[in-house]
This record gives C-alpha cells, sequence and structure tokens, in this order.
C-alpha cells in the first residue's frame, strides 16, 4: 500500500470511529507502528486529525460522517416526506440512480411497487426494498463496501456506472449550500456521487433542512449541477433562494 493510500485508509478510519489507537491503526493497514506514527505527524500537520498520546483523534466536525443508525434517526419525519415528494418524480419505465443514504432508501422502499422501473444503485440497503418487486430490474455496482452507510464505493463502483445513462439520478448527502453544492465527508462517497450523477439527465437533490445551508469535506455536485432539490418546510429560506438563483427548482416537502 502507497503512502498516499495508506494515509486515507487511516483518516477514514480515525474520522468514522472519532478515535483510534496506534495499536489498533498499525494492525488493520498492516505495517508498524512506527510508519502510523510519521503518517500521523503527516496528517496533523495537515490539520486532518489531532494525535493523542497511543493514537489519534478527529478534530474535524466538518470531516465526520455519521452512520446508517444515526442518519436513521435524524428528521426521520421530514424523510418521509421528502421521499413522498420524491416518488412523484418517477414515472413507470423510468431508469433512474440511487445513491447512498437514508432519505434515498426512504424513496426506495416508496418506489418498490411500481412496475417497469430500472434502478442503479450502490446502496445495499436500496437494492434490499427492491428484492420482492419482480417487475423492477436493480443493478447494483461492484465496489468496496464501506460498512457505516451500508454502501459501495471505490473506483470498481465508480467504472461500472461510466457506460450507463439513466433519466435522473436522486442524490442525498451530508450538506447542501448554493455556494458550494452537495458535499460529503468522504472522498469515496463523493467519487461514486460524482460518478451517479453523470449517468443523468437530471440531478434531484434529496436533502431535510438539517442539511442546508452545511457545507463538509468534498463536493459532489454543484448547485449548478443539480435540477430539483426536495426538502422540507424547515430549510433556510434564504439558502433555497439562492438556490433557485443559480437556476434550481425547489420542491417543499409539508
Amino acid at each position: 500500500m502507497f503512502a498516499a493510500e495508506r494515509r486515507q485508509v487511516i483518516l477514514e478510519l480515525v474520522r468514522s470511529n472519532g478515535a483510534v489507537s496506534l495499536r489498533e491503526l498499525a494492525r488493520i493497514v498492516k505495517t508498524s507502528e512506527v510508519t502510523i506514527r510519521r503518517d500521523l505527524r503527516h496528517l496533523e500537520a495537515e490539520g486532518m486529525l489531532a494525535r493523542r498520546h497511543g493514537g489519534a483523534v478527529a478534530n474535524d466536525r466538518a470531516a465526520y460522517e455519521p452512520g446508517h443508525p444515526e442518519k436513521s434517526a435524524a428528521a426521520a419525519e421530514e424523510k418521509a416526506a421528502i421521499a413522498d415528494l420524491a416518488a412523484e418524480l418517477v414515472d413507470p419505465g423510468d431508469a433512474i440512480a440511487l445513491g447512498a443514504g437514508t432519505t434515498t432508501l426512504a424513496l426506495a422502499k416508496r418506489l418498490a411497487g411500481m412496475s417497469e422501473l430500472t434502478v442503479v444503485t450502490n446502496s445495499l440497503l436500496a437494492a434490499q426494498a427492491f428484492a420482492r418487486s419482480p417487475s423492477i430490474e436493480v443493478m447494483v455496482t461492484g465496489g468496496l463496501l464501506r460498512g457505516p452507510i451500508q454502501a459501495l464505493v471505490g473506483s470498481a463502483a465508480v467504472d461500472s456506472v461510466a457506460t450507463l445513462r439513466v433519466r435522473r439520478a436522486f442524490l442525498s448527502g451530508n450538506g447542501l449550500t448554493a455556494s458550494h453544492g452537495m458535499s460529503t465527508p468522504n472522498s469515496g462517497v463523493a467519487a461514486i456521487d460524482r460518478a451517479l450523477a453523470a449517468t443523468a439527465t437530471e440531478v434531484v437533490a434529496l436533502v431535510d433542512s438539517t442539511k442546508i445551508g452545511v457545507d463538509t469535506t468534498v463536493r459532489t455536485v454543484p448547485a449548478t449541477g443539480i435540477t430539483h432539490v426536495v426538502t422540507d418546510a424547515g430549510a433556510n429560506p434564504e439558502e433555497l433562494a439562492a438556490l433557485r438563483s443559480s437556476g434550481v427548482t425547489v420542491h417543499i416537502a409539508q
């Protein structure tokens, strides 16, 4: 494993867990503790984490990626309403892409009863939602499993959708601003979200109000690349106005 790859793995482990010991990092990346100490010094110098005695801790809330259980508990009613409204943007016979996330999962459950639908997704949970839908064709990307969000990421995931074309891509994420667009804390998640967006004629951002105005580390899609935003009534009106000025159609779920 090259130094850059090893440091990315270390960074993701620290961000996902909040804190990781030196010994555990060395075990997971299969290298010496001396090498891990050198990597931690490098990452701390770049402001990516903070070293502590015997390990490292995350130091940037914008880089924090909550797992699926934590995401499921946040704004559950709003996400359900957003999924209901977003389902109206899907017609029988459509080909769509679904990114990973609790709101896109809620949408998948709404669409499971449709007929003649083709779905491309990197979300194992979304794919499972269609398991008993014989008239829906589900194409699951390849890639590496990212456990906290139950989704496939990496170059194999990106490559597997490169030749596909769909009508709309429904993506979530951890933040959305008019200036930065949609974003996520993880570069691997951002890469497959960008690839799914590139397959689509239109990109639909499913973002509850807790994420509107929030900027996280890695941009997935700029505001100018988003056609529709579906959010709830609690979203910041100034941010929504700025999104509309960028040409985005904003839908408010009540």
